[in-house]
């Protein structure tokens, strides 16, 4: 990597630090293979279903906290009875609107809210299956990458509304419709990791670590009788990020770091990342190493899912 004066790397990593969340998942989306790894077990959720579900039905999709919808491609596609993309973020959303414009998919439709207080509690999510939906249910729903943003004892619940209310339950033993969830993993003593630096530096400014456990979450879903007609599948993978432009290197690494969505680093907590960052990863040309939770909940036994 060309060397950078300490002056440089700090206005590069300083201007990183205000870019929008949007543009940095697609730094992270062009230079890693996280997207390569949720496509794959996004395949397989679309293969269980094709193979349970009737030829002439056609698949809807919610896609919770999508940005600007990496993929954007399969789910599309997939799912030409609609597909739902919901975001806080006006500037990802007005990506995808312009992207439907343009290539003529008005099947694909953009609603702007938190997640958070759209799917709160039962009368939210059924006013938002009313207001956006039409009354219908749902053949697969997404959290890419979204459950960072609420704390693990709401999940529980966001699962079980979703499923109750907004996921397909078609006669028959099923799969009817299908929940993936992708989460980084919660703990890891590799500094090379999203979760190591997550921990270090959320950890040594704000006393926050990562309490986000998906696999833990899928355990209890399992043996929670609410879900006892479900099929509820976890695996985890290793994906890993590299650019060796820093500017966009930093910028990735305020995404994991969730600056400034939920913590505020000051400018000399921003210097002393980057001056991390520099020394440990980006000058030595070591990538980012993301350990990522996959989490499937099937509807219905009749069909063995795939993860």
């Amino acid at each position: 990597m060309p060397s950078l004066s300490a002056g440089e790397r700090a206005e590069l990593g300083l201007r990183a630090a205000g870019g929008l969340m949007y543009r940095q998942d697609k730094v992270w989306s062009r230079h890693s293979d996280d997207k390569v790894d949720i496509a794959h077990t996004l395949a397989g959720v679309l293969r269980t279903l094709g193979h349970a579900l009737p030829l002439d039905l056609p698949f809807t999709a919610l896609s919770i906290g999508s940005s600007n919808e990496p993929q954007f491609r399969i789910l599309e596609s997939a799912c030409r009875g609609g597909l739902y993309l919901l975001d806080i973020e006006d500037a990802a959303l007005a990506v995808v609107e312009e992207r439907v414009r343009r290539q003529h998919t008005p099947h694909v439709r953009a609603v702007r809210g938190d997640y958070r207080e759209v799917f709160r509690d039962e009368a939210s999510v059924l006013r938002f299956r009313d207001e956006h939906l039409g009354g219908g249910r749902l053949t697969l729903i997404t959290l890419h990458h979204s459950l960072y943003y609420s704390p693990q004892p709401f999940w529980r619940g966001l699962f079980a509304n979703l499923y109750d209310h907004l996921l397909a339950r078609e006669p028959g033993p099923g799969p009817a419709g299908a929940i993936h969830a992708v989460l980084m993993a919660s703990a890891s003593d590799d500094p090379t990791s999203t979760t190591w630096l997550y921990n270090h530096f959320a950890g040594g400014f704000f006393g926050h670590h990562n309490d986000q456990d998906l696999r833990a979450c899928a355990t209890e879903l399992a043996a929670d009788p609410h879900f006892a007609d479900a099929q509820v599948l976890a695996k985890s993978s290793r994906v890993e990020f590299f650019v060796d432009d820093f500017e966009q290197f930093m910028a990735v690494v305020w995404m994991i770091l969730l600056h400034p969505t939920v913590h505020r680093f000051t400018e000399g907590q921003q210097r002393e990342v980057i001056e991390w960052v520099y020394a440990n990863l980006w000058s030595r040309g070591l990538p980012l190493v993301q350990v990522q939770d996959h989490l499937v909940i099937y509807r219905g036994t009749g069909v063995p899912g795939l993860i």
